[in-house]
């Protein structure tokens, strides 16, 4: 009976774990696409810095588990992840991209795929090194070094 319990116990924290992982895979994905929007159109909004901001905070909640000492995913195990992901970000993306003026056979030749996933791994990164109160100035901080991020920073940004 014990035994059955048990079963029962490691197959919902199984059910729970993929649940994360799921959610981290698609706030990670909204990150990936706007990174790659600008990337190709050299501009940062405020509402692609607002999804940045957000997904990285929501990242850094759901990937620290309840006990506050452990991660689901470790800041080593990102580069698979984000292989796989930007694959999928770039599709998505060429929907918006200057407003869906390319395929996504056109967007990928037109993405630097290395550079997308360097600087998602840096966003990434500081989940691991701030607390949420200090992780909101650091991210945008690493924003305005994006292309057109210092307009944005200044107030000089295209809608």
């Amino acid at each position: 009976r014990n035994h059955d319990a048990l079963a029962i116990i490691d197959e919902l924290d199984a059910m729970s774990k993929k649940d994360t992982l799921f959610k981290i895979d698609s706030y990670l994905t909204v990150v990936l696409i706007h990174l790659i929007k600008n990337q190709v159109e050299g501009r940062l909004t405020n509402s692609w810095a607002a999804s940045i901001r957000a997904s990285i905070r929501k990242i850094k909640s759901l990937n620290l588990k309840e006990n506050q000492t452990y991660y689901y995913i470790k800041e080593e195990e990102w580069d698979e992840i984000l292989e796989e992901a930007i694959e999928f970000a770039i599709d998505d993306a060429s929907a918006e991209v200057e407003n869906g003026a390319y395929s996504p056979f056109q967007l990928k030749e037109m993405v630097d795929k290395n550079s997308i996933i360097t600087t998602a791994k840096i966003f990434l990164a500081l989940t691991y090194s701030y607390s949420v109160n200090d992780l909101l100035a650091v991210i945008d901080d690493n924003l305005a070094l994006l292309p057109g991020g210092e307009d944005w920073k200044f107030g000089k940004i295209n809608k």
